[in-house]
This record gives structure tokens, sequence and C-alpha cells, in this order.
């Protein structure tokens, strides 16, 4: 025991004496070290509600639709400034909700719009690949997780599936039924984004720049959200 007291002493001595003969360099240490610790909001998630507008929203009667999106992203301040760049790479997925009607997008001549009630629940989900681009403000540069933040930018989505899904009862049991298809969509989607908050909370706004079916007089729609964001990891 007292040989390890011994040698943990020695240490502390040589430190202390390194520590005097080198205070310049110990400095410039301690400054590049308070330069790295700038967050790099590697992980942002978004959870609200997903509508349509354009001149077919009518034809598509929804509820309380819901998005999710979550994506890594890496954030490169721009030196001198509380400006940031921040690409990444994400998943999003929306989820419409449909009010007593079906959506057949299997239909090989137009998506046909079916008015029912027999369906308990019935839903058209989409979901994309996404690759988002953000130019940021921080009034805190140093620490992602303090004071008020806002970005705005673009991302880029790529169609990964999209399906429907109805649940309903047959002779006292309950069917699901689920069908897929992305033939009637556009298979690439431009997205313009923005946020604004304060610390790690925010809300959110997207709006797509093309339409979310291939040219269609029936549903020429187009997908907006708005919703809370999580961020600053």
């Amino acid at each position: 025991m007292k040989k390890i007291f011994f040698t943990l002493g020695l240490l502390g001595v040589s430190f202390g004496i390194f520590a005097q003969d080198n205070t310049p360099s110990t400095i410039v240490s301690t400054k590049a070290k308070t330069g790295n610790k700038h967050s790099k909001d590697f992980l942002v998630i978004e959870l609200g509600y997903v509508g349509l507008t354009g001149t077919g929203a009518g034809n598509l009667d929804t509820k309380f639709n819901r998005t999710i999106n979550v994506a890594l992203m890496y954030d490169i301040q721009l030196p001198g400034s509380n400006m940031s760049i921040a690409p990444g790479l994400g998943i999003g997925s929306d989820n419409y909700i449909f009010n007593g009607m079906t959506l057949d997008i299997t239909n090989t001549s137009v998506p046909s719009k079916t008015s029912t009630d027999a369906y308990k629940k019935s839903k058209l989900s989409t979901t994309y690949l996404e690759i988002p681009l953000e130019l940021r403000f921080r009034q805190v540069p140093d620490n992602a997780n303090k004071g008020f933040k806002g970005a705005i930018g673009l991302k880029a989505g790529y169609l990964l599936n999209a399906h429907t899904r109805t649940v309903g009862s047959s002779s006292g049991f309950k069917v699901i039924e689920k069908e897929g298809s992305t033939y009637w969509f556009n298979t690439f989607r431009l997205v313009g984004t923005a946020r604004v908050g304060y610390g790690n909370f925010a809300i959110f706004g997207t709006y797509a720049l093309n339409g979310m079916f291939k040219d269609n007089s029936s549903y020429s729609v187009n997908a907006y959200s708005f919703g809370i964001s999580l961020s600053g990891l």
C-alpha cells in the first residue's frame, strides 16, 4: 500500500513540474479543447402533423395525419460567426388517416377513391430516404444545447415505400389488409424546411416543392407539415 502511495506521489510531483515547464503549450491546448466543445447536433427528431394542399386535396378526406422524421446531421460551424451548415441523412415517414374512405393505389388506371364506413381504420403511409441540408444560426456558437437557434434548408427525398392499410371485420374477426405500390407516386421529392427554437426544443415546418403523385388532376397535392423538433445532442 505504501509503495502505491509513494508511486502516486512521484507521479503527482512529476506532473506538477511538467505543467510548470509547459505552461504556454498547456494554455494553447486548453484553447484548442475549448474550440472543440462545439456540439455537432448529430441527431434531429421531428414529430408533428402532415397535411395536403392543392387542387386535389379535397378529393382526399383525411383526419389527424402524423409525420415523424429522424436524421443524423453533422454541424459545420462557419469560422468567426454564429452561422453553420449541416448536411445529413435521414428517414421521413408520413401517415395520412382517411375519414370514411379508402384509396386503391394498386389500380392500374388511376388511384381510385371509395367512400365507405366499412373500415374502422384506413390510412396511406409513405417512407422516404432523405438528404437534408440546413443553414443554421446559433445564439451560443459553441453550445447547441443553449440559447436561441434557427435553421432553414432543403431536403431531397427518395421514395422507399408507399402502402395503404385498412382495418375491418368479417364474420366477427378482425381483418387487416395491406397493399403496397409506388407506381402512382413521384419517386423523388424536394422539401423546404425551417426550424426555430431554444435549447434542445424547437418548432419546425416543411413544404414539398413538388407533388406527391405523378401528374394527375384528381390528386394534384403537395404535402406540408409542422410540429415539435428535438435536437442538440
